[in-house]
């Protein structure tokens, strides 16, 4: 299992965790797409927000392995704005292939890739 040194293992100050320490003995847990309902508490939106964060400073728009990644943690994101990058995809793989479906992230969390710079919007100031 590839360890993704220098991710955030976890929301600072919560116990919402980010990456896993070991592999399962059993085998990875299969990545599968979790609903995010309307009324799910502020605090579960800021961790996926984080997340979303973490991912995208760390790995770009380059696919990357899924390795020590929480799998109940990608499974908020997972079909949506993380979607597999290898076909066929293995969602029990440790190695499996992910990458971040740039549209609707940005879409989705806003806030999560800095600020925009919007030229349309800027006066010239002639």
């Amino acid at each position: 299992m590839l360890k993704h040194r220098g991710f955030p293992s976890r929301l600072t100050g919560t116990d919402f965790q980010f990456t896993i320490r070991r592999d399962n003995k059993k085998g990875a847990t299969p990545l599968t797409a979790r609903e995010r309902y309307a009324d799910r508490r502020p605090a579960d939106r800021r961790a996926d927000a984080a997340f979303m964060e973490a991912l995208w400073t760390y790995f770009g728009d380059e696919p990357f392995e899924r390795g020590n990644l929480d799998a109940g943690r990608l499974g908020w994101l997972f079909g949506r704005e993380v979607i597999a990058a290898e076909d066929p995809f293995d969602p029990a793989s440790y190695e499996a292939l992910l990458v971040i479906n740039e549209g609707v992230a940005r879409a989705n969390f806003p806030d999560a890739f800095g600020p925009q710079d919007d030229f349309d919007e800027q006066e010239d100031g002639f």
